[in-house]
Parts: structure tokens; sequence; C-alpha cells
């Protein structure tokens, strides 16, 4: 038996067919249709890369400070040196002396005068013919040269199978009245295009991604995307879960239901919003296929009530509900908070995090499988294999973003001869943003909560030089005299937690002498549960004042009597982030401040993203904000998935063809079949099923 012939360079990034590579784009393109003389290159290549040639007069290996090859060529203007970090022998006899050469790169001053490190080089003879059109410059791995992408996407793009796979699929009767006709290219001539721009090409749409075949390319890609997220929506539909209708309790008959009793013992009445979204729950709670619902709303709109009452219809119908947070700390909080509205009721709740000790995680998992856990409420640790449900109902996921798209909490159990899914409610108080939520949210419903409840005042943020950090302390002296806590917060530093943890070491140590007539308190992420829990119970508790804390406070923690916060190094926080720590203020009756201290000199963007924050409160602006700033990858918590979906759409640049794709898609669903199949493994293949899970 023969063994199977190991991946070669291009199979390895999954250029592993003719269809891969006509579908691998360019990611930029290199102008090498005008070229300088060096006298001119070294004037122009300051300001970018530019193409110039002439004949190598000297190549040398230099060992100072590191090995490098330095090679000089020369025409009848000026000189020129090329400096190569890294370099193979090849490339030494490629530009050996008296080999004419043309290359392109940036023009810097170097150790010894002008020089180009690292330039594209060719060798050519001095009256070789210039290039007719713009040269693609291809994503790559490392160990691929571009020569070797290209040569492989021009044999693919003359392979007889491309002209098949890019045939139109699309009948015309579903775009004729959503896209202009008479400039939409076909789609075998856009890729060949993208690949192969002409002379006169428009360079600056081709850059930008706004050229008629980028625009074909963008609205196939999100028609693959919305197709496979509709017809995920639909095939839930098809799926048994229980249905949990309004006042039946076959379980409970003769007693009060818990969904009642909850709505009796809360200290507040449900605000507008709250009583809206609740409703629309409430409805999909009642259907016989499962919930997928989107719970949205600012920082302290209050969505862990509304996640309550929909665990109460669950118990009250007999089935368990789950609520799984990303951090312990967060998970804690809903912990207590449950504890607090069910404890009275009778009802078991069930704490799971992965750090139990082995005995208490075996109880907590046996009490899961019994079934005598009713809600079950813990971290990550809710979906590792050794967890067995015994009736799960709902499961709600709280800011699911931070889980990674694949891991929407989703569990099939049989309940006598039924396979039955359960209810998924995922709650995020970061607002997706509008094409955000149309495109990756597709599949999901949305819910909401647009109100703050009655008494939230609004958060006053301040923008304050690192420099005036003294009187920054000073003020907080005056403000923890009058009864009231306090947040500093320490930035994350290079995403290092041990600097992260020093920056808050050294903060706590120097706040807890200047305010020595103050309790202080310190928690991270390095502190073990127990203590991290015994910190922030003594903060609510007021016994301690000041809370010195590493990002780890940033969602779940409620402590009304704290209505002032300080954030260390801002510029070092993104939009999300700090809004996200500043909705732990303003909890309570007092007025409350957030100060942002940042260190000079900000950049363009961190300035513009600190006046943003002092300006607005809007999340659904912020979040737009961001998405501009940071791309969905991270938002979405993609990037634990590996996989963003969409390869060639920017969502701000493209977003009004979100809604067209959302059209046709409806259209193909409903009366194409057989062309939404084809449309899927052309663009997807097996990430056609991405978002099932």
């Amino acid at each position: 038996m023969t063994k199977p012939r190991p991946p070669n360079a291009l199979e390895k990034m999954g250029l592993n067919s003719p269809i891969a590579l006509a579908l691998h784009l360019p990611s930029r393109y290199e102008d090498e249709t005008v070229l300088y003389s060096i006298e001119d290159a070294l004037i122009k290549g300051s300001f970018s890369a530019v193409q110039t040639q002439g004949k190598v007069i000297r190549s040398q290996v230099l060992f100072r400070p590191r090995r490098q090859l330095v090679v000089t060529i020369e025409d009848e203007t000026a000189v020129l040196q090329l400096r190569f970090l890294n370099f193979y022998p090849s490339q030494q006899k490629q530009m050996a002396l008296g080999t004419h050469v043309r290359v392109r790169g940036e023009v810097r001053d170097g150790y010894s005068g002008p020089e180009m490190v690292h330039p594209t080089v060719k060798a050519v003879p001095p009256d070789a013919p210039l290039p007719a059109s713009l040269t693609p410059v291809y994503p790559a791995s490392e160990g691929v040269t571009q020569t070797v992408i290209r040569k492989a996407v021009q044999q693919a793009l003359r392979s007889t199978d491309i002209k098949q796979f890019l045939a139109e699929l699309i009948p015309t009767a579903v775009t004729a009245d959503l896209l202009p006709q008479g400039e939409w290219m076909p789609l075998h001539d856009a890729i060949h295009y993208l690949h192969n721009p002409t002379a006169d090409a428009d360079t600056a749409a081709l850059m930008e991604r706004t050229h008629p075949a980028w625009r074909r390319v963008q609205f196939e890609e999100l028609l693959a995307q919305q197709l496979s997220l509709k017809r995920a929506h639909a095939l839930r539909r098809q799926r048994n879960a229980p249905s949990l209708a309004r006042n039946t309790n076959p379980s409970n008959k003769g007693f009060q239901l818990i969904e009642q009793g909850l709505l009796a013992a809360l200290p507040f009445e449900l605000t507008g919003a709250q009583k809206r979204v609740w409703a629309q729950i409430e409805s999909d709670l009642s259907r016989a296929f499962p919930m997928n619902r989107l719970l949205q709303g600012d920082v302290g709109s209050g969505k862990t009530v509304v996640a309550a009452l929909a665990a109460a219809r669950a118990i009250d119908h007999g089935y368990q509900a789950a609520i799984m947070a990303p951090t312990e700390i967060l998970a804690e909080q809903h912990y207590a908070k449950m504890q607090e509205w069910f404890g009275p009721l009778g009802i078991e709740i069930v704490w799971l995090s992965g750090s139990l000790k082995a005995k208490d995680k075996k109880a907590a998992q046996l009490a899961i499988e019994s079934g005598s856990a009713q809600l079950i409420i813990g971290t990550h640790a809710l979906i590792q294999e050794s967890v067995s449900f015994a009736k799960l109902g709902l499961a709600v996921i709280d800011e699911q973003h931070r889980f990674g798209v694949r891991q929407r909490l989703e569990i099939s159990q049989r309940i006598g001869s039924e396979l039955f899914y359960c209810h998924q409610l995922m709650m995020s108080a970061t607002p997706i943003p509008r094409t955000l939520a149309m495109t990756y949210y597709a599949d999901l419903d949305v819910a909401v909560v647009d109100e703050l409840p009655p008494g939230r005042k609004p958060i006053t943020t301040k923008v304050v030089k690192h420099s005036r950090r003294d009187e920054v302390i000073n003020g907080l002296q005056d403000w923890l005299s009058k009864g009231l806590q306090a947040y500093w917060v320490c930035p994350l530093i290079e995403e290092s937690d041990a600097l992260q943890l020093q920056t808050a070491v050294e903060s706590y140590a120097q706040l807890e002498q200047h305010l020595s007539q103050f309790k202080v308190g310190l928690v991270h992420g390095r502190l073990k549960a127990e203590e991290k829990a015994a910190v922030m119970a003594a903060f609510k508790a007021n016994q301690i004042q000041l809370l010195v804390a590493t990002t780890v406070i940033e969602v779940g923690v409620d402590v009304p009597n704290a209505a002032l916060m300080v954030i260390e190094h801002a510029e070092r926080f993104g939009y999300a982030q700090i809004h996200q720590l500043r909705g732990r203020v303003g909890r309570g009756t007092a007025d409350s401040v957030c100060i942002l201290l940042y260190a000079e000199p900000l950049s363009a963007a961190a300035k513009e993203r600190l006046q943003t924050l002092r300006e607005v409160s809007d999340g659904f602006v912020i979040a737009e904000r961001d998405l501009s700033l940071r791309g969905p990858g991270e938002l979405l918590g993609a990037k634990q998935s590996g996989d963003t979906m969409l390869r060639f759409v920017d969502l701000q640049r493209d977003a009004w063809l979100i809604d067209l794709a959302q059209q046709a898609a409806e259209r193909l669903l409903a009366n194409y079949p057989d062309v939404v199949e084809q449309q899927l493994e052309r663009w997807l293949g097996s990430r056609a099923d991405f978002l099932k899970a």
C-alpha cells in the first residue's frame, strides 16, 4: 500500500483545487506599470513604494551587526543599495555581479546612504517590457512566494472546471429589481478581472474593493451567508422543543407558580421595555420548536430579570434552566442574584465551575443529572461532556459573544421516545451593530431592552491627563469621605497577565498609602475564586470603600453605592470595554462619574475614542464605532472559532449590499431550492453549516 503524498505548501494553505485557487483573490495590487530612474526613485520612494532598475555593481554578505546580504545597483543617474536581513543562496545567485535587476520597494536612509530593505527583485534585461496591468498580491503563508501563487492561479483559471464552476446560478428573476443589471458583471468575468485587471483599470476602486468586479463577488458571498443563516433558522423550526405556555402547570397544580412568586417578590416594577421583550420571549417559549433569541440591551437595562422570568417559566413546567456566563465573577453575580430571587421560593440552585473541588463538582453533576437541580448556574463548565442534564428546557448564555460562534449552547435529550432541544436565550450588554445583526446574527430573533430602570442617573464622563493623577487621588479622598465607594481600574498591558497584575498591585499599594483612613481592596484574575468572592462581598457590604481591580470587573458587578470609577491608562482600552466598565457605576441614587486617565502622547485613534466616550453614552453608537475599528471577528468571538465567514465583505463599506442579499436569499429559498444548494457549496463548502451550532 503506497503512502499518501504529503500536502505541498499551497495545499497547506487550503489551495488544493482550481476552484480554491480561483477564489483566492488578491489582498492588494502593486503598480509595476511605471519605472523610475534611480535618481527619481530616491525622491519618490520616500513616500511610497516605487520601481526602478539597474546593474549589480557590488554584492556582499556582511556579519555586522548580523548576517545580511547587501547589494548595490546603478544606472546612468545614481546608485542604490539593497539590504536583505533574511536571504537564501538562490537570491545571492539572482543578484550576482553584472546582473541587471528590476526592484520595487520604499527608499529609506540606511547606514551608508539611501537603501531599500527587502525589495521585490526580478532579474530582467534592461529593455524588458513593463506589465500592461496591475500586479496582484495574494495572501500567502511562510515559504510560499507570490510567483508560485500567481502561476498556480493563472493555471487554475485556464482549467476546464472553472467556467462551469463560475457559471451564473442566480436566476435573473431573483435580482432584476435589486441589482443594477447594466453595471453588474458576470461572476466569471469578475473573478478573471480581479486576478488580471486591465491596463486602464480604476486603481483606486480595485484597492478599495469598490470596483464592480469586487461588488459582484461581495454580493455572492453575502448571499451564501444569508442563505446559510436563513436555512439554519428554518431548520430549527422543524425541531422539537417543550412548549412552555403561560399559566399551565401540570407538575405543580394547586400551588403558586414560581413565575408569579418571582414577580410578586421583586422590589421594583418592570419597565415598559422589559415587559415588551418578556412578551416576545413568552411567545417564543410557548411554541413547540426551540427559541433562539438574542436579548440585547445597554449596561444596567435589566436583562437579568427577563432571563429569570424565562427560567421560572421553564421550572414551572418541570424543566431545568441553566445560566452560563464567561467568567466566574459574572457567574457568581448571577448565582447570588438568583439565590436572592429564587431561594425564598424553594428552588434548588446548583453552582458549577471549573474551579470547584472534585467532590463538590461531582455532587453538582449528580444533582444536574438526577433532575433535583432545577436552576443551574456556572461558567463554560456547563457544556463539558461530563455534564448531563436530566430535563433541560432553557439555556441562558450571558455575554454570548465571549464564548465564540461555535460555542452556542445546544443540548438535545430524549424524553420518552421524542428528541427535544432546549430553548436558548442569548444575552449581550454589548449592543450588536445593525450590520452585524443582519449578517452574523441573521438566524436569531433579536429583542432589545432600550429603556433604563427608573432612578438610573446618566454617568458624567471626564477625560483627564495622567499628569493630574495626584489631583484625582485627592478628589477621590473627598468622594470617599461622603460615604460613597469607588473603583480604580488598571489596564491590560500587551496582553500580559503578569504586567497587568504588577500594575494593579503597584496602584493598590500607592492608593492604600494615600487613602490610609479608608479600606482599599484588590481583585484580579489570578486570585482564587473564593478570594475574589470574599473581596467582592466585602466591597458590596461597604467594608471596602475603594476597589482596585483589573478588567475582571468589566461585567456583572452590581454595587449601587459605588458611583465613581477611575480608569487608568484609558487610552489602552477599546470602545466597548470602557463602555462596559463605566456601566458598573450609575446604579444608585448618587450622581455618578467616570474619569478616563490617559497618558500622552495620544494616537489620533485613541484621541477620537476618548472624545467619543466623553460625549456619547448610547451603546449602539459606540458599538458601530467599535465595529469600524476592530472588524467583526473580535466582536463575535469568532477568533476562538478561527473563522469569521466573510472573506471579501467589509460590513461598514458594503452595508448597502446586505439588505439586497437578504431579499435575494428569501426569494431563492422560496422558489429555487436547487440553486440554494449550489450557491452554498460554491461559496461555503464545508462551512455551509457553520452557524448551525
